[in-house]
């Protein structure tokens, strides 16, 4: 069975880079499914109309943007979008959420939103975070894969072991450059549980490529 993944998706240009890294990490045999959060309903029915068509009008345009009609859409009510991923994700026995970087990061760098902020601190599922302009890049390949972790033999080297040869990428060990780095929670995280400390949150600050933080103890199976 392959691995679930949600894309965080809204239409703005921001967002096509989580679809790109969703799209470079389904050649892994990854199953995506695009989600809006709608914080509220509209009370006026007509306006609640709108809402929905809007919503539903920017899931479809996630779709074309992958070439992809039957890809999964959920539209989540909830006042807090990493809730309502959180639910979601549970709901569907989804592998990780992937989010955008944050609209004022500089092209090439990490730099997490709100929204997947309040998951990396006690979430537990995966968060890939793209890197800034990756959806400029003329083919959705995962070319390299690096992995940050104090242990050697731990779930962020084996998970991106796998994924790299599941994808046909070449592992590269403490690579800041690397398409995809894969990187551990705390050690003294709950396991299952996503924590950053400084070690983590110093490889966010030195990627030059997207990132996936591991929940503490978990390896992913591709």
């Amino acid at each position: 069975m392959s691995i679930s993944i949600i894309i965080s998706y809204d239409g703005t240009a921001q967002d096509d880079d989580a679809l790109m890294l969703g799209k470079m990490l389904s050649a892994a045999g990854v199953s995506l499914s695009l989600a809006y959060v709608r914080h509220s309903r509209e009370y006026d029915p007509r306006r609640e109309e709108i809402g929905a068509h809007d919503a539903d009008r920017r899931l479809e345009q996630g779709a074309v943007w992958l070439q992809d009609n039957t890809i999964k859409r959920h539209v989540v009510l909830n006042p807090s979008t990493s809730e309502g991923l959180a639910a979601l994700a549970a709901s569907e026995g989804a592998a990780a959420v992937v989010f955008c970087s944050d609209y004022r990061t500089s092209p090439g760098r990490v730099e997490p939103g709100v929204s997947a902020q309040g998951l990396l601190e006690g979430g537990m599922v995966a968060i890939g975070v793209a890197a800034s302009g990756v959806r400029t890049r003329p083919e959705p390949v995962l070319r390299t894969i690096s992995f940050a972790s104090d242990d050697p033999g731990g779930t962020a080297s084996e998970t991106a072991r796998m994924l790299a040869s599941a994808a046909g990428a070449e592992l590269l060990a403490g690579a800041h450059d690397a398409d995809l780095i894969v990187v551990d929670s705390r050690a003294s995280a709950p396991v299952g549980t996503v924590e950053l400390d400084g070690i983590t949150r110093g490889w966010l600050d030195s990627a030059r490529g997207s990132v996936l933080v591991l929940p503490h103890g978990t390896t992913l199976a591709f």
